[in-house]
Parts: structure tokens; C-alpha cells; sequence
């Protein structure tokens, strides 16, 4: 038995994605990190600890992610994860790619760090090489493997993308034998690399087909699966993320968003000066939360408006999600 719910967006929580810097060892063909928008230094510790006292200190206690570029590749994120467990966030994740830089397994322990969440992009060393860089396979494999032996929390992320959506049917037994947790299945947003490879999204129908059964079949071996919910119906109520949630996406150059489909723009609404959180002068992202259109989404019917449908009347066929709106399917 599995339970399957919508995971709305609660203004009592809030989620800090923090990218400590923007250099990578790989070239992932659907990366959506953008030097020349995000930086290209990485930030240092006394930085990372005077930005993380800046949301600590609310009311609401964050959810804390590391991310980069690579994480593992900073040679203080052992001491930055310590800091922010001692300021008391309400979780901490690093994303990685399984190369584990740094010996970061032997200078954290698993109760300063809630999950390791690795980025997995296919089922074979083939499909995820081709999209992720030579020797990926390998390393996210036994990369992950170290993490679950050490005891550590264990999540994957599969991003779908018509390079590998053949090989999701390949998960479910590979995810037991990994013995991971949670698996988180993302949708490619047309950001940063994925714009220069060609369409890598898949379309409603594959996905629709696809991606809810699959999410089933593998919360029924045990696993808890998130999906962003994607497309909604017409008579579906549209909420944006950024109107009434915290959520708060950090890079090195200062900029903080509250949306991640405008990473590729100057528009991000908050950013840091002089370690002071301060807002961005109009226009900014916030300008657009506020709009209200018929398709859903304000910033996919600006950057992506291919993947929406319309009848001969010119009406939304259906409207398209935000992307922090989430389908979780539990083990019961």
C-alpha cells in the first residue's frame, strides 16, 4: 500500500538552497547553473556563516541545502555543515554528484547531516555518461554506497529528460540495491546548458504516462517518492511559491531568488550587501508572482511557453504548476 498526496507549499516552513560556489568537475548537458548570472568565485566560510545567521535568526528555522556547482569540491563545507547544525536549521542536505571531494564522508557525521542527495541521470553507466560527464556512473554508484554504509540519510535525483526517460523502468530495482531513502524525480527547466542541447524535455503525455506509475511502483518497495506536479486542470486553483512560501535560492555572487525559473535573469528580488539581506529595486521576480494569467505559471509562459497547450479558442487546455509544487507518494 502506498499514500499519495500534494505537498503544498506551508507558510510555517522555509528552504534555503544555498550554492557555495558554481565550479563543477562535470558538464551535465541540462545544467542550469549560469556563471555569468550566478558568479564564479566560491564563497568563503566567514561569508557562508554570516548569510546563514541572516535566516537563522527568524522566526522559522530552515531547511538548509547545500548545493553548488559541486559542494563537495569547497574545502570548508565540513565546517560550514557544522555551523549551520549548531545555528539549528531544521534539516541539512548536500546534493552531489558521488565524487565526494574532499573526504567529506570523514568529516561529518550522520547526525550533523540529514541526507547526501545524489544526482543520478541513468540507470546505466551508458545513458547517465552521456548526459553527465565520463566516470559519473561510477562514482554517484559507489559514492552512494559509501554514504549508506557510513549510515548517512541516502536520496537520488533522476532528472527526466528524452536522453534517459527509456531507462526509468531500470530504477525501482536499482534504487533497492542502493538501499536509498527517498527519490526525488525533477523536471528540466529551460535554464542555464539545457537551453543549448536541443528540446531535452519530454512532453505531457510522456510524462503523465511515465512518471506517476513509476513513482508508485517504487514507494511500493518501501522508498518515499517526490515529483513536481506538473500540469494542473483548468479548474485547479494556481499558487505560486513565491507569494506565499519561504524558499530562498543563494549564489555566490550575493543574488538570492525566491523562483528558480528566473535564475537566468537578472531579476532576483533579494541580494546580499555587506553580509545585509536587502531587496532589489522594481522590477524584480516579485512583480511577476503577482501577475495572474489563465496558463498557470507566469515565468514557464515566458521562458518555456511551448510546453502549454491551447483549445481552437485560444483557452489553456490545462495549466502548468509551479515547479516547488510537489507529488509525494509514501510507503504505507
Amino acid at each position: 500500500m502506498t499514500v499519495r498526496k500534494t505537498v503544498a507549499f506551508s507558510k510555517n516552513a522555509a528552504n534555503l538552497f544555498f550554492h557555495i560556489l558554481t565550479r563543477c568537475n562535470l558538464n551535465c548537458r541540462h545544467c542550469y547553473i549560469n556563471p555569468e548570472q550566478h558568479g564564479k568565485t566560491r564563497v568563503l566560510l566567514k561569508t557562508i556563516k554570516a548569510w546563514l545567521d541572516v535566516f537563522s535568526e527568524g522566526s522559522t528555522a530552515p531547511n538548509l541545502i547545500f548545493l553548488g556547482g559541486e559542494p563537495t569540491l569547497h574545502p570548508e563545507l565540513s565546517e560550514a555543515i557544522k555551523y549551520a547544525r549548531a545555528r539549528n536549521f531544521s534539516s541539512i542536505t548536500v546534493d552531489t554528484n558521488g565524487f565526494l571531494f574532499n573526504d567529506i564522508l570523514l568529516k561529518v557525521r550522520p547526525d550533523e547531516v540529514d541526507f547526501f542527495s545524489f544526482s543520478l541521470d541513468g540507470a546505466t553507466r551508458q545513458t547517465n555518461d552521456g548526459i553527465r560527464g565520463q566516470g559519473s556512473y561510477d562514482a554517484c554508484i559507489n559514492g552512494t554506497k559509501q554514504t549508506v554504509s557510513a549510515g548517512f540519510g541516502t536520496s537520488l535525483i533522476y532528472t527526466v529528460s528524452r536522453a534517459n526517460l527509456h531507462e526509468l523502468s531500470l530504477m525501482p530495482a536499482l534504487l533497492n540495491d542502493l538501499g536509498i531513502d527517498r527519490f526525488f524525480i525533477q523536471v528540466i527547466g529551460l535554464r542555464g546548458k539545457a537551453t543549448q542541447h536541443g528540446k531535452l524535455q519530454v512532453s505531457r503525455s510522456e510524462w503523465l504516462q511515465a512518471i506517476p506509475p513509476l513513482a508508485q511502483k517504487i514507494a511500493a518497495r518501501g522508498i518515499i517518492v517526490s515529483y513536481p506536479k506538473v500540469y494542473l486542470s483548468p479548474e485547479d486553483t494556481f499558487e505560486c511559491a513565491g507569494r506565499v512560501a519561504q524558499n530562498y535560492f543563494i549564489f555566490p555572487n550575493g543574488r538570492v531568488y525566491q523562483c528558480p525559473l528566473c535564475e537566468d535573469l537578472p531579476t532576483h528580488s533579494l541580494e546580499f550587501k555587506d553580509n545585509q539581506l536587502i531587496p532589489t529595486a522594481k522590477i524584480n521576480e516579485r512583480d511577476l508572482f503577482e501577475l495572474n494569467i489563465p496558463e498557470g505559471c507566469v515565468m514557464n509562459k515566458l521562458i518555456q511557453p511551448d510546453n502549454i497547450s491551447y483549445t481552437i479558442g485560444g483557452v489553456p487546455e490545462y495549466k502548468i504548476g509551479c515547479c516547488l509544487l510537489k507529488e509525494e507518494i509514501s510507503p504505507q
